[in-house]
């Protein structure tokens, strides 16, 4: 047994190495064979299968990356977009000629204004979004100047006040008190234009926010949102930063949105953040017998125009604002075009764009002069969303 076995086993072993030794021969001759054919490697077949240029070397090709060309192609899809969007708006309307007035002495943003006659009070706002005034300015419409700088109450508020006139008085209502997004005041004060007197009015039962407010039938009429500052859109609330008006009678609300900038949670100086918000073109009419009726709306929908707005020759024109937020950058959008509502025929209609897009404008008529001061303007040309704060001052003739 152990005899059969070695015999058996050594041939076993010869053939192994046979097959070793021819696969060994196979190889050699390959290799061979590859050395005597490199000299063809350079062969216009081979260069012409892959498609590279003789005079470049293959490593300086890669294949290109697709995510910049994407995102090239991306930018120039929202340049267009934005361009296409807040240029023309669709809009057809008149050129409108603007001058350049003297600037107010400091810039504002969400700041107040009422007129008497000749004379454009001007007050609190944001200077920056760490500083708000505490104080009136007053624009002189007859000689063009800035003059008459007074002091506000310290309680008061500094930004999103509600305030009418009665043509002597004027009426301020709640409104933020201080900057960032700090909470709203319940405190109620009165001016006397001709004797700069300040007065308390009884405060509002709770605090309030950029509550939309009109002298109607000899009351003081405050509009307010069901929480003491916006949140989310779609709770029920009235919204806010709508314009209010007093014509023939009626009392209308126009535009204006629900949700706002709010303090971020925790923050010891109370940081603005911006929560969801829908800007609102809808107009509302409440008659003698306390009845809403829905009017036309407007031709966008548009927002912070609590004083952008004034009446000439039964028509209401309004400046400026802001409309819904931007499709793809989902940045806010500021409004350019000056819009009118003929009360007489109740339609809509644009007079003519501004200079600028702009937001919280404060607006003024005087001897067929339109003119707007203050609010946060646009980036430039192709870019509607906000930027800088500022003073200007500028007039055009209206030709209604």
């Amino acid at each position: 047994m152990a005899r059969f076995g070695g015999k058996h086993g050594s041939r076993k072993y010869l053939f192994v190495l046979s097959c070793i030794a021819l696969l060994g021969i196979a190889l050699v001759a390959d290799f061979l064979w590859a050395s005597s054919s490199s000299s063809a490697s350079s062969s216009p077949n081979w260069s012409s299968a892959l498609d590279f240029p003789l005079e470049q070397p293959i490593h300086a090709f890669k294949s290109p990356d697709p995510k910049p060309v994407r995102k090239e192609e991306e930018r120039r899809e929202i340049k267009a977009l934005m361009k296409d969007v807040n240029l023309t708006c669709g809009f057809a309307g008149g050129q409108l000629q603007w001058e350049e007035m003297a600037a107010a002495p400091v810039p504002r943003l969400d700041g107040a204004a009422i007129q008497i006659e000749n004379l454009l009070f001007v007050f609190a706002g944001y200077g920056t979004i760490d500083y708000v005034h505490s104080h009136v300015d007053i624009y002189n419409f007859t000689d063009n100047t800035w003059g008459g700088r007074f002091d506000m109450p310290k309680e008061m508020a500094h930004s999103h006040l509600g305030m009418v006139t009665d043509g002597r008085y004027i009426y301020v209502v709640t409104g933020q008190y201080g900057p960032q997004c700090r909470g709203p005041t319940a405190r109620n004060f009165v001016l006397d234009t001709e004797k700069k007197e300040w007065h308390d009015l009884p405060p509002l039962p709770v605090p309030r926010y950029a509550p939309a407010t009109q002298l109607w039938r000899g009351r003081l009429h405050v509009m307010v949102q069901q929480e003491d500052r916006p949140n989310e859109p779609g709770t029920g609330s009235i919204g806010v930063l709508r314009a209010c008006v007093v014509a023939n009678d009626r009392l209308l609300v126009i535009g204006g949105q629900e949700g706002d900038f709010m303090a971020k949670p925790g923050s010891p100086i109370f940081k603005c953040a911006r929560r969801s918000e829908v800007v609102y073109g809808n107009v509302y009419m409440l008659d003698d017998k306390q009845k809403w009726t829905e009017l036309p709306p407007m031709p966008k929908p548009d927002s912070h125009i609590e004083f952008a707005w004034k009446m000439v020759n039964n028509s209401i024109i309004i400046a400026g604002g802001t409309t819904e937020k931007h499709p793809i950058t989902k940045k806010m959008v500021l409004v350019g075009e000056v819009f009118r509502f003929n009360l007489d025929t109740m339609e809509w209609s644009v007079v003519g764009r501004m200079p600028f897009r702009i937001k919280t404008t404060l607006v003024g008529y005087w001897d067929g002069w339109l003119y707007f001061t203050s609010g946060q303007r646009d980036r430039g040309p192709d870019d509607p969303s906000p930027k800088k704060v500022v003073g200007c001052v500028y007039r055009t003739k209206l030709h209604l």
